[in-house]
């Protein structure tokens, strides 16, 4: 095998994404939640829906913690070439990690570690653009160039009902929590050189999803080449609406409905809506 892709689970994906890819590796190193003395490791095996439970339950600081460098390092095996996504690196320690994991591999050189300065939907972006670059034939140094450009290209709207977590894991700036947390604004946000800013401050959900899909055309001109990628946290009804709203209004390639796993639930919290195109 030449190409083995290696994300975190903050991208949303489990272990068998790319399971029908015979020819490309695939893997994904966890994140974990704890509070109350428990450790929620995300990844197939984590009941999501029975953690938020636990969670509004709790008066425990519940915290994050990033893949180890072992972590990463355990799944440089079995190809030639590995590429390596990660959560932004102001959101998180897991890209720093996999930068210590690739300098202790002994084909270093052969390991491309980059920062997606996103979250969720972007990393799955990523790896689908890497599995189509490499069906192309591009050879390992054009990858990478490439891939830089793409991840560069890449956007992400939010919606939050609660800012709770990312608050109190220090995520977020205080003046931004500030704004974010006040009772009569549901703002509507986004990703800018991985930190979470405020793009416009709206009074309702609905204004908020409309303003995102609007925002959609404002900040992306190719969107007939693109992916979107909207994911959810115990919302469907929402997302598959907003789903809705984006196809009538653009014509991706594709709009893709997924529902958030452990580390981006966690953050994001019940009614969370994580958009990426």
């Amino acid at each position: 095998m030449n190409f083995k892709i290696i994300v975190d689970s903050s991208s949303n994906l489990t272990n068998d994404y790319l399971k029908n890819e015979k020819d490309i590796g695939f893997a994904v190193a966890p994140l974990t939640i704890r509070f109350d003395g428990r450790e929620y490791v995300d990844d197939e095996n984590l009941d999501v829906h029975q953690m938020l439970i636990d969670l509004s339950k709790s008066k425990d600081n519940a915290k994050s913690s990033c893949p180890s460098p072992q972590d990463f390092l355990n799944h440089l095996e079995g190809a030639t070439y590995y590429f390596i996504y990660t959560i932004s690196s102001k959101l998180s320690g897991s890209y720093n990690s996999a930068l210590i994991a690739k300098d202790s591999f002994e084909n270093k050189d052969n390991v491309f570690v980059l920062d997606s300065k996103l979250v969720c939907g972007s990393i799955e972006q990523m790896v689908i653009e890497t599995v189509n670059l490499i069906k192309q034939g591009l050879s390992y140094e054009e990858i990478k160039e490439k891939m830089i450009k793409f991840r560069d290209s890449m956007n992400l709207l939010f919606i939050l009902n609660k800012f709770d977590n990312l608050v109190k894991n220090g995520r977020m700036s205080k003046v931004v929590a500030f704004v974010a947390n006040l009772a009569n604004i549901k703002p509507l946000c986004y990703g800018d050189e991985g930190e979470i800013k405020i793009k416009e401050k709206i009074r309702t959900v609905g204004g908020a999803l409309k303003r995102l899909v609007f925002n959609i055309g404002k900040m992306c001109d190719d969107i007939s080449s693109r992916i979107c990628i909207i994911s959810y946290t115990e919302c469907e009804d929402v997302a598959l609406s907003l789903k809705d709203m984006i196809t009538k209004e653009y014509n991706f390639k594709e709009v893709k409905v997924v529902p958030n796993r452990g580390l981006a639930a966690f953050y994001s919290l019940e009614g969370g809506i994580i958009c990426c195109f």
